[in-house]
């Protein structure tokens, strides 16, 4: 995968050439082009493709490619990118406005010098003011027109069109009849047309273009703006104790550092990069990339993450990943990954840019050809105008910003929040999710379940129930299993060694300890290996769970010795994200392994609508099947290995950030934090960035529909059947009703800086229940 920084585009038709020219080149299987961004993103079938290729089909198409960059960098590449990205857009910037007020000032000036001429009757002598606004006109139009220009020369060069064009052939249209009229009176006298000129119009349009395109660049720098923050957060160096702990650090370019270098973090200190504490006690911010605002205490064991900042205690920290594999350098990805790409809505829109160009094309030709044929006089006047102004109101650039610049956004702000989108795909797919399913452990609950009781059953002693039980336990990682260990290790007992171990995925586990077999786990479990549960022991597990505990047997042999109740907390913010789903009207579904009643006892405690429990690792997915089966549309949370079918079943799959890296993969969403809360943020972004989506297309289509008829002079035999054209409005429609190509310009660069607007909103989106 390659991404390219492509220089040149300024419409939809733009981005559609782009993406076939690069599609065309050997070796690539697919490209997105995005025009917000101005890249490209392709994946390639042949790794070893020449990025002279791609260059040379980017020209061919009319563009310029900037630069390529693997998909996967370091945060020290993708910032010296951006960084020269940014320079560029900034030289760029100055460039436009200059050209933009060059030609503003000068177009406006030569109006408002032929309106105080008719005005006042001053009687300046056509010839020597056409000739002398020529002279003034000219240079300025080629010059601050001079990219429009070249870039619809080198569009038509190359077989196709695009907003330049269009910009293109109508400015020059009323320049070319205005020279005509300047220095060939003879036939315009003849064929008793208007000498009249608009060089003023060519001017203020090339002007307006030029103004709108700066305000767009500088809005879509304001829309990547979270990249650029979360670049500014990689630390620059590092302290490295390479000579024993006696030895001074010695500080170095964070690229230097290596997996296994142990380093020192002071306090105030970033921490360079991702690694495990060795000694020493402090408390880490990690706001900037879970957005908690709390410090987390860390110790000896404890991972800390790259760009985080050591508030009190010095740490040994050593390194475990750095470059492109730490979590800063990931979520970066993720972020430029979800802005790169498309969103189905945006198919849409594509189609429509490809045969947008050539259609407004005809209707400009339509426009002249009908009013030169039953036109007020001067015919031929009204008639080039119309057609000016048709190619001028028109606006692809909507069409073609619509959706990518409220995905950057949208994608920046959820990143702010902690919220990472794997794909636009997948903010869309939010937006529709009626029905959120919750594994239970580590999602609503800590997920750190401690042992609150042990319920004996005659003849059996507490401590060699307990002892036994954590000895079949002692190397599994499952939370349940070191709530056991944990318990026993506290009560200081020493466990034998367990031989013959076997695990039952849901069950639970059985192994020989001191000669006996010892069966612990689900009462499923004990019946499949023929032990018997008496009606003392089911009543102790049923008395646990209805407290919300689940229950687990531990079997000697074929008796039931004990029955333990481990719990689990349900975590503090729990009940604040449940409460918001049901009043955004989404169904909500516990989805659990453990026993049915305690399952249920936390569900009753969080309100949650249905409770599917004792679900064996390999149903969740299809539970979740069955639920879109039923015409629900699905987003499943989870955090471990297990959760992994279920998440990449669900429309939409959530991993939680405590979550493993197996998850992580499955899922299209990924909370930074552990906080359930940012399940329903995730949603909320996801809606308002899909409204924020439609709302732009809608607006780019009708304002085409709307404004493209009335640029061809649809308002004229309106004015000609209701009366002549109000005074209030003849800014506008002139004097016979026909739209001003002037004020066509303004609409055209109102159109494009209107969609880019209402996606910057997303930035300042507020989120009930959010931190």
């Amino acid at each position: 995968m390659l991404d390219l920084a492509i220089e040149g585009m300024h419409c939809a038709a733009c981005v559609g050439r782009v993406e076939r020219a690069l599609i065309g080149v050997e070796g690539v299987e697919a490209a997105a082009v995005n025009l917000a961004s101005e890249r490209a993103r392709i994946h390639l079938a042949d790794a070893a493709i020449e990025t002279q290729a791609l260059s040379d089909a980017v020209a061919a198409a009319g563009y310029r490619l900037v630069s390529a960059s693997a998909g996967s960098q370091t945060a020290a590449d993708a910032q010296a990118a951006e960084e020269a990205a940014e320079r560029r857009r900034s030289a760029e910037r100055r460039r436009l406005l200059t050209d933009a007020l060059l030609a503003l000032v000068l177009g406006w000036g030569i109006f408002i010098a032929v309106q105080i001429n008719h005005a006042a009757g001053l009687g300046w002598d056509a010839d020597a003011l056409f000739l002398v606004l020529f002279c003034i006109a000219t240079p300025v139009f080629l010059w601050s027109g001079r990219r429009i220009l070249r870039g619809a020369a080198n569009v038509v060069r190359h077989g196709s069109a695009d907003m330049d064009v269009l910009i293109a052939v109508g400015t020059t249209a009323a320049m070319a009849y205005s020279v005509a009229a300047t220095f060939a009176p003879g036939p315009f006298d003849r064929a008793g047309l208007d000498r009249a000129v608009f060089y003023e119009t060519a001017l203020v349009i090339v002007g307006f273009v030029s103004l709108g395109r700066y305000l767009e660049s500088r809005a879509k720098g304001r829309a990547s703006a979270a990249v650029r923050r979360l670049l500014g957060l990689r630390p620059q160096t590092a302290r490295l104790l390479r000579d024993g702990d006696d030895a001074e650090p010695i500080e170095v370019p964070v690229d230097q550092v290596r997996p296994g270098d142990v380093m020192l973090v002071r306090p105030g200190d970033q921490i360079p990069v991702d690694g495990v504490v060795l000694d020493g006690a402090g408390a880490v911010d990690e706001s900037m990339l879970t957005g908690e605002s709390m410090p987390v205490d860390k110790a000896a064991g404890d991972r800390v993450f790259g760009a985080t900042i050591n508030g009190v205690g010095a740490l040994r920290v050593r390194a475990t990943q750095v470059g492109a594999d730490t979590v800063l350098a990931r979520i970066i990805a993720l972020v430029e990954s979800a802005q790169a790409s498309k969103a189905p809505m945006q198919a849409l829109a594509d189609r429509v840019a490809a045969v947008f160009v050539p259609i407004v094309l005809a209707i400009a030709a339509l426009a002249f050809l009908l009013w030169l044929a039953v036109g007020p006089p001067p015919a031929l006047t009204f008639a080039t105008l119309n057609a000016v102004a048709v190619l001028v109101v028109a606006c692809p650039c909507a069409l073609g910003l619509a959706t990518p610049t409220a995905v950057m956004a949208g994608s920046g702000r959820a990143a702010e929040l902690g919220v990472l989108f794997r794909s636009a795909e997948a903010i869309e797919r939010l937006a529709a999710v009626d029905t959120v399913v919750f594994d239970k452990t580590g999602t609503l609950t800590r997920g750190a379940p401690a042992l609150q009781d042990v319920a004996l059953l005659p003849g059996h002693d507490r401590e060699a129930v307990l002892a036994a039980a954590a000895a079949v336990e002692g190397d599994s990682e499952h939370p349940i299993a070191r709530a056991i260990v944990d318990a026993a290790r506290d009560a200081g007992l020493a466990h034998a060694t367990a031989r013959d171990f076997r695990a039952t995925p849901g069950g639970g586990a059985r192994a020989v300890v001191d000669g006996a077999t010892v069966t612990v786990g689900a009462a499923r479990l004990l019946r499949e290996q023929g032990v018997a549960i008496d009606d003392e022991a089911l009543g102790r597990a049923a008395r646990f769970a209805d407290g919300g505990a689940t229950p687990v047997y531990v079997a000697i042999g074929t008796q039931v010795a004990a029955v333990l109740a481990v719990a689990d907390t349900i975590k503090l913010t729990a009940p604040d994200a449940l409460r918001d789903l049901r009043t955004a009207g989404r169904r909500t579904i516990l989805l659990s392994g453990d026993d049915r009643r305690a399952a249920e006892a936390v569900g009753a405690a969080l309100g949650i609508d249905e409770v599917i429990a004792e679900v064996q690792p390999d149903e969740k997915a299809g539970v979740v099947r069955r639920l879109q089966d039923g015409g629900r549309v699905v987003a499943m949370v989870g955090d471990g290995v297990n959760d992994a079918p279920a998440l990449a079943q669900a429309d939409v799959g959530v991993a939680m950030g405590g979550g493993t890296g197996v998850a992580i993969e499955a899922a299209a969403v990924t909370l930074m934090h552990d906080d359930p809360r940012g399940v329903t943020q995730a949603l909320a972004v996801g809606r308002a960035t899909f409204r924020t989506i439609r709302q732009n297309l809608v607006w780019a289509f009708a304002y085409n529909v709307l404004l493209i008829p009335v640029a061809a002079g649809l308002f004229y035999p309106i004015f000609e059947l209701l009366g002549p054209v109000p005074g209030g409005l003849r800014w506008l429609f002139g004097e016979q009703g026909f739209f001003e190509p002037i004020v066509a310009g303004f609409a055209m660069m109102l159109s494009s800086l209107s969609v880019m607007a209402n996606s910057l909103r997303l930035q300042r989106l507020r989120l009930d229940g959010g931190r």
